[in-house]
């Protein structure tokens, strides 16, 4: 923790300390993490009970803790939920409107007072500890919405911290990361530096997932994993590319009506997805085809494009499913009577290779059933 100490060097003396349900206190970050406070001369202010999915009614008592303690400085211990919340806390605790219907709904930009934030990280996925998003959940309106702010001033990779993370919550990580990089590949035709980057860190993410599943404390899995997460969303291989997202805006409506863990949210629907934009759209069924060959390692030799786009689809679906994904959301909460819910909060991209329909999205829906 010396670095985190050298790190606080640079900020006020008052620092709000936030984190989840007391996992950290458990695994002796939290000890580690406030010795290092203390060590630079900080006073701590706590905020903790984070939720999986951040609320902005936990949003809004930060931010009024925030000015209430003149807070300097906010430092997230946590995954990318609580690194989310903390970017919503800095923007809104000098903010004179409410910051669900400032930023979240109206979109409208940073216009009061950022307060500094930075991140130990013990859970990988997101990607939140390096780009300025922050995803934020109002359950009263069964929405889930980002918005963008700033970047952290900095961020402490220890993969040692994400060894204590139950299954479940290590592989929702995993596949968040994969989905964030599918979105970002899953779009353009032309020759792109990026979708080879991306490429490379799919083949990566597949090889160490494999590793970690088996081995949950192999220090080189677990840290590239860590690596990776922060690559996969952190602008770079999204430049020259449109992107997609709409496995995520589909993930995100699952988890606005039934609260489960994002990256299993995004896991349920996207085969469903996957499988409409190979049948809807050629341009779409050759990136799945290359996708295929240069990351599942599928021959194209004797297959059409879509039959090997197909069999790309299903060796990813076999990764899935042997890492203990959730596949469908019936098995999160979800069923037939909140599909119109769902689908009525679910935007239509049309940056990727298709732009659904509202019915489109109620059948993917029904499919991931």
């Amino acid at each position: 923790m010396q670095h985190l100490s050298a790190e606080l060097e640079s900020y006020g003396p008052r620092v709000m300390l936030v984190y989840g349900g007391g996992s950290i206190k458990r695994n002796g970050i939290y000890d580690r993490v406030t010795a290092a406070l203390k060590r630079a001369g900080k006073h701590i202010v706590e905020q903790s009970g984070i939720h999986p999915n951040p609320i902005i009614e936990h949003v809004r008592e930060g931010a009024a803790l925030a000015r209430r303690e003149q807070i300097d400085f906010i430092l997230a211990v946590g995954g990318g939920s609580t690194i989310d919340h903390c970017k919503a806390v800095a923007a809104s605790a000098w903010l004179d409107a409410d910051p669900w219907e400032y930023y979240y709904k109206e979109h409208n930009p940073l216009a009061c007072r950022w307060i500094p934030v930075g991140c130990v990280l013990t859970l990988a996925g997101t990607g939140s500890e390096m780009n300025r998003g922050s995803v934020i959940s109002n359950h009263n309106e069964k929405l889930k919405l980002l918005h963008h702010f700033r970047f952290p001033e900095f961020a402490i990779l220890n993969p040692e911290f994400t060894y204590s993370l139950p299954h479940y919550q290590m592989v929702s990580g995993i596949y968040d990361i994969m989905s964030h990089i599918l979105e970002q590949y899953l779009s353009g035709n032309d020759d792109n530096t990026s979708d080879y980057v991306a490429e490379g860190l799919m083949r990566s993410l597949i090889h160490s997932s494999r590793i970690a599943n088996v081995n949950p404390r192999d220090y080189e899995a677990r840290s590239n994993i860590m690596w990776i997460a922060t690559w996969a969303l952190n602008t770079l291989i999204g430049c020259g590319k449109a992107g997609d997202w709409m496995a995520h805006l589909m993930g995100k409506a699952v988890g606005a009506f039934t609260n489960a863990t994002h990256g299993h949210t995004i896991a349920a629907v996207q085969g469903a997805y996957y499988r409409l934009l190979i049948e809807k759209s050629e341009d779409a069924a050759r990136r799945f085809a290359r996708l295929a060959k240069n990351v599942w390692d599928v021959s194209p030799e004797g297959r059409t494009t879509r039959e090997a786009a197909l069999e790309g689809l299903a060796r990813m679906e076999d990764w899935m499913r042997g890492l203990g994904l959730v596949m469908n959301i019936s098995d999160l909460g979800a069923d037939e009577s909140m599909i119109e819910g769902m689908a009525a909060i679910t935007p239509s991209n049309t940056t990727g290779y298709h732009t659904l329909t509202p019915d489109e999205i109620k059948q993917i829906f029904r499919e991931s059933l």
